[in-house]
């Protein structure tokens, strides 16, 4: 899941000439990274069913974040990993919220259908959009009224709240909407930054690294249960019968799970708006459903599936609504 940056890009892309944009190649890398992102969704499940914790997870994931990133960074731009005493303290706390975003989204899946918990969590474009208006004051649109109509309408539907809320997990649910805001937090903060002319190709390396920092001083490495690691483990559902080391299931997580999908998201915007790119990416819950259902066997209800059509729909509009000029 990522809110593509905004600012920058749009001034790129639209100084790019039109000749070398290739709109369709746009799509097809925000889909592909859309789904990856949809299936590593279920990975994660699988690891943590196995018994590897939430916190370890976010940790295992984190060092494989900052590994990879900061090396395709150190090869392509070294200079962007500089960081000045002024800038440092956004950066921190953009790390912070993409660590609490990691964890709470690992607790979310383990208590949730993982299309449930994607759709509360692609919430935050509406508490940014709703900061925009009250905090800073920016214009916005009236569909930001409608969008959060929208989005509370089919958040009711998809928590069953006419029977209480009994069909969900509620500290999954807290999870989800825990994991909005710390996404929101990180939505924003990569915007100041970007404002500020910090590069793009930088952020998910530096955010990483804060991520790994923070993991090792909450969990030391050295507790860590490293003989996990060669432990065969079922792949549950449909395929419970197959199994995998966690090692291989973690390789996924940090490559195709991880690194692969930013490098697709990033090369998108040389073809597509930050608007377009999105908006596109909220297939991600749609696909996670099904990959969901096919592996797992999960199954949302049919009041489910329309709330999360509704929160989606919410979600589009709150996407556009601090635009202040067409976008894409």
């Amino acid at each position: 899941m990522l809110e593509a940056p905004t600012t920058p890009e749009l001034a790129e892309l639209e100084a790019r000439p039109a000749a070398r944009r290739r709109p369709l190649l746009g799509y097809a890398m925000v889909v592909s990274a859309a789904s990856l992102w949809a299936a590593n969704g279920v990975v994660s499940k699988v690891i943590l069913q196995s018994g590897l914790s939430s916190f370890r997870l976010s940790e295992v994931r984190a060092l494989g974040g900052a590994i990879l990133f900061t090396a395709l960074v150190l090869v392509v731009k070294p200079r962007a990993l500089r960081v000045g005493l002024r800038e440092a303290p956004w950066l921190v706390a953009f790390g912070l919220c993409l660590a609490f975003v990691q964890f709470f989204y690992f607790v979310a899946i383990e208590r949730l259908e993982i299309g449930v918990a994607l759709v509360l969590q692609y919430l935050s474009p509406v508490w940014v959009a709703l900061w925009a208006r009250f905090y800073v004051r920016e214009p916005v649109r009236r569909r930001l009224w409608l969008a959060l109509a929208l989005a509370l309408a089919g958040l009711s539907l998809v928590v069953e709240l006419w029977g209480g809320g009994a069909g969900l997990d509620g500290g999954g649910v807290a999870a989800c909407l825990a994991a909005s805001f710390a996404y929101a937090g990180w939505i924003l903060l990569a915007d100041r930054s970007l404002e500020r002319g910090r590069e793009t190709i930088s952020l998910p390396a530096i955010g990483f690294v804060v991520t790994l920092v923070f993991w090792t001083f909450a969990q030391p490495w050295w507790s860590f249960p490293a003989g996990v690691l060669d432990d065969d483990v079922s792949l549950l559902g449909r395929i419970e019968d197959v199994n995998l080391p966690i090692s291989v299931l973690l390789a996924f997580v940090f490559v195709l799970g991880t690194f692969v999908p930013f490098l697709l998201i990033f090369g998108a915007l040389r073809h597509l708006s930050p608007t377009r790119v999105t908006v596109v990416a909220m297939i991600e819950p749609v696909v996670a459903a099904l990959v969901a259902y096919g592996w797992l066997g999960e199954e949302l209800a049919t009041g489910q599936i329309a709330g999360c059509l509704l929160v989606l729909a919410g979600v589009g509009l709150a996407q556009t609504a601090r635009a202040t000029r067409p976008a894409g």
